[in-house]
């Protein structure tokens, strides 16, 4: 089994991993789930945090084959579409976003500029799709349940699995966004867990506990004996239980509204008005309880 080559960026402002997959210097690479700056308070975007993966693809003299998105995330915006435009690779998420920019489309109150069939996207994987980033074979597992649209993807001996696990000591992703559901992200998690013990799983997310600095590496063998969630052999019931009680105290991500607007659209910002400044839209009083 071949094992590329990885390198990752941490983006503190929001806890992402960038990762950038390679099969050898010179040769051809994959940029997963990259981001894009972002100041709620001003509403300034940015691409400076980005440049050091671009920096990184320079150095090492690669080809961008694709952008891969594990998901539509709701915690920080996508830098896709920036990359896109700079390198003309196509960007790739799973089938699924269909049916969350339908979801989002109606919360936003979209028009009928915005069309929700996945058209924003170059490439709609499903569950088994396979794809080669230079000399490294590469396929899709579907691991909904955190959203519809969640996968891994899984390159030689590594995995990239988004947000549907955390580093051990921190658990899994929340399942209780519009279209989340704790069974399935159990289910899911189960698929990632019966990949081989040695297979290196890297993070979209790591919130280290205080006295441990960010890490976007684990193993299989590792989160099955000692993830808190599921580890030791946790039941489906159990996790769901547990699941289900904590995600009713955890608070909206305080990027949820502005980052799907744009990562609906497949990291590109709104279309300016007439003015020519975007906007996104703020719907009051729907998410989160009564304040």
């Amino acid at each position: 089994m071949p094992s590329p080559l990885v390198e990752s960026f941490f983006h503190a402002p929001t806890n992402t991993f960038t990762h950038v997959v390679y099969d050898q210097r010179g040769g051809h690479a994959a940029i997963i789930d990259p981001v894009m700056d972002f100041d709620p308070a001003s509403g300034r975007t940015g691409y400076t945090s980005v440049q050091a993966v671009i920096d990184f693809i320079a150095d090492q003299q690669l080809t961008l084959q694709w952008i891969l998105e594990t998901h539509a995330h709701a915690d920080h915006l996508s830098s896709a579409g920036y990359l896109h435009d700079r390198y003309g690779a196509p960007v790739a998420i799973g089938a699924g976003i269909v049916a969350v920019q339908q979801r989002f489309k109606a919360l936003f109150g979209l028009g009928d500029e915005f069309i929700a069939d996945g058209r924003q996207f170059d490439r709609l994987f499903n569950d088994g799709d396979t794809f080669q980033i230079g000399q490294l074979p590469a396929r899709v597992i579907a691991t909904p349940g955190h959203t519809d649209d969640s996968l891994s993807y899984v390159i030689g001996d590594a995995a990239f699995i988004g947000d549907t696990l955390f580093a051990p000591d921190t658990g899994s992703a929340r399942a209780d966004f519009p279209g989340g559901d704790a069974g399935r992200l159990y289910d899911s998690i189960q698929r990632l867990l019966g990949l081989p013990a040695s297979t290196r799983l890297f993070l979209c997310h790591d919130y280290p506990p205080e006295g441990r600095h960010e890490d976007p590496l684990t193993r299989v063998a590792e989160q099955a004996s000692a993830n808190v969630h599921v580890g030791g052999g946790r039941s489906r019931q159990d996790y769901v239980q547990l699941r289900q009680t904590r995600d009713a105290h955890l608070p909206v991500p305080k990027l949820l509204l502005p980052s799907l607007q744009v990562n609906i659209r497949g990291g590109r910002l709104p279309a300016a008005d007439a003015n020519g400044i975007a906007y996104l839209r703020l719907p009051l009083n729907v998410m989160g309880g009564e304040q």
